[in-house]
C-alpha cells in the first residue's frame, strides 16, 4: 500500500514502534518476491506450494508470536495487525487463510497440550516441516460449539473417533488436526480436544469448492471408527469447550486485521485507476461523486483500524473486552463489504476482470462476515455480553 502510506495513521501511532515498521519493511519485501507475481497463479490452480511454509518459517512468518523454546518468535498484539496488513497485499486471502492456519490448529496444543505434545508438534509446524488445522465446524453447525456431534468413545487406552468435520482450512494436507469432539453429555461440559494424525486409519477428506479463497485448500473431514490413544487428548477430557472459545478471541482480531488490510488494498487500487482513468475529459478522480466514494472509504478504513488499535492495546494490558471485539469483527467485515463494492464501481469492468485484487477481495467478502463467528452470532454475542 506504498501510494496511501503516507495517509494511514499507522506510521505515526504511538502504538508502532521501529521493530514494528522494520517488520512491515521485510514482510512487504518477501510478499512482493514470493507471492504476489503467483497469486492469480495459485488461486485459479486453487492451491500453493508446499514450500511456502518453509519459505514463511524462513523470514519468520509462521514463527511470530510464538515463544523461543518452540523456534518461535515473541511478539506483541501490533506486530500481528502489522503481519496481517502487509499480507494482504497480494489480495488473496485463500493464501493467507491456509498458509496461517497453524494460527488457529496449534493455540489449544500451546495453552492445554502436554509438554511432551508441545515439544513434538509446534516446532515441526512452525519450521514449516508440518501442517496443522483447526476442525470444529460440522455440517449439522458452526457457531453452535457447545451442541457438536462428533464423538470419541473411550476404549482402553485409545478413542474411536466416529463423525465429520465441515470447512475446514488446510483440510486435505494438513499433517495434524485439532478436533473438537464429544467425550460427554450433552452441552459444553461434553466437549474435548484431540489431537489426530492425518495417517490414521478410517480418517478421509474430500476437498470442497468455494466462492472465495481458491487457493485455500478447504476439506470435509470423515472419521469412521478412528483410533486415537489417549495420549493425543488436549488438556481435560469434557474440558475443551473453553479452550475453543479463548480461540476465538485471536482469531476474530487476526480476521478484523486481515479485513481492514484488504479495505486497504481495495482504496489502493480504487484510487490509482481514478487518477489514471478518464471520462469525459478529465481523470476519474476530478468527478466528485468518484472522490467522495474514496473519501468515504477511507473514513471507513481509519475508524475501523483506530478501534482495532486500542482493543489491541487493551488485550495487550490483560483486559477480555469480548463484546468489542465481536462487534469489531462484524464492523471490519462491513467496511470490507462496502470497500470492495466501492472500489469495483470505481474500476467498472477492468475491476470486474479475473486476475485483479479487487475482483478476487470481492468474492472473498463474504467469508470474512461468516467465518469465526457470523455477523448475527458477533452481535448477540455482543448484547449478552452487554446484560441485555
Amino acid at each position: 500500500m506504498a501510494a496511501l502510506d503516507h495517509l494511514y495513521q499507522s506510521r505515526l501511532s504511538p502504538f508502532y514502534q521501529d521493530h514494528h515498521r522494520a517488520w512491515g519493511d521485510t514482510l512487504r519485501r518477501w510478499v512482493e518476491k514470493e507471492i504476489m507475481p503467483f497469486a492469480d497463479q495459485w488461486d485459479e490452480a486453487g492451491e500453493f506450494p508446499r514450500e511456502l511454509y518453509q519459505k514463511a518459517s524462513e523470514i519468520g512468518l509462521l514463527r511470530l508470536g510464538w515463544p523461543e523454546e518452540y523456534g518461535g518468535i515473541p511478539t506483541d498484539p501490533f506486530m500481528s495487525i502489522v503481519t496481517s496488513t502487509e499480507m494482504a497485499r497480494h489480495g488473496a486471502g485463500g493464501i493467507n487463510a491456509s498458509l496461517m492456519s497453524h494460527g488457529i490448529g496449534l493455540p489449544p496444543i500451546r495453552t492445554l497440550g502436554t509438554q511432551e505434545m508441545k515439544d513434538r508438534i509446534i516446532p515441526q509446524v512452525l519450521s514449516g516441516e508440518k501442517i496443522s488445522a483447526l476442525a470444529i465446524t460440522e455440517p449439522t453447525g458452526g457457531s453452535d460449539v457447545a451442541n457438536l456431534k462428533t464423538t470419541a468413545r473411550r476404549e482402553g487406552d485409545e478413542y474411536v473417533v466416529n463423525g465429520s468435520k465441515m470447512f475446514i482450512t488446510s483440510g486435505m494436507r494438513a499433517d495434524y488436526y485439532t478436533v473438537a469432539v464429544r467425550t460427554g453429555g450433552e452441552g459444553a461440559g461434553g466437549v474435548s480436544l484431540l489431537l489426530i494424525e492425518r495417517d490414521r486409519p478410517g480418517f478421509t477428506r474430500t476437498p470442497l469448492k468455494k466462492q472465495g479463497w481458491w487457493a485455500s485448500d478447504t476439506a470435509a473431514l470423515y472419521f469412521d471408527d478412528v483410533r486415537v490413544p489417549v495420549e493425543n487428548l488436549i488438556g481435560a477430557e469434557n474440558q475443551g469447550f473453553a479452550g475453543i472459545m479463548n480461540n476465538f478471541n485471536s482469531e476474530r482480531i487476526g480476521m478484523t486485521a486481515g479485513a481492514i488490510g484488504f479495505s486497504k488494498v481495495c482504496l489502493e487500487d480504487a484510487l490509482a485507476w481514478a487518477q489514471e482513468r478518464k471520462t469525459f475529459g478529465k481523470r476519474l478522480a476530478d468527478h466528485q461523486v468518484i472522490r467522495h466514494k474514496l473519501a468515504d472509504m477511507y473514513k471507513r478504513i481509519n475508524a475501523t483500524q483506530s478501534w482495532l488499535e486500542t482493543l489491541a492495546w487493551r488485550v495487550q494490558q490483560g483486559e477480555k473486552p469480548i463484546a468489542e471485539i465481536a462487534l469489531l469483527k462484524v464492523q471490519a467485515t462491513e467496511t470490507m463489504e462496502y470497500c470492495a463494492r466501492e472500489a469495483m464501481q470505481v474500476m467498472g469492468g477492468n475491476g470486474y476482470m479475473r486476475g485483479g485484487r479487487v475482483e478476487r477481495i470481492y468474492r472473498e467478502v463474504r467469508v470474512y462476515a461468516i467465518g469465526g463467528g457470523s455477523e448475527e452470532i458477533m452481535r448477540d454475542l455482543a448484547a449478552r455480553q452487554m446484560g441485555i
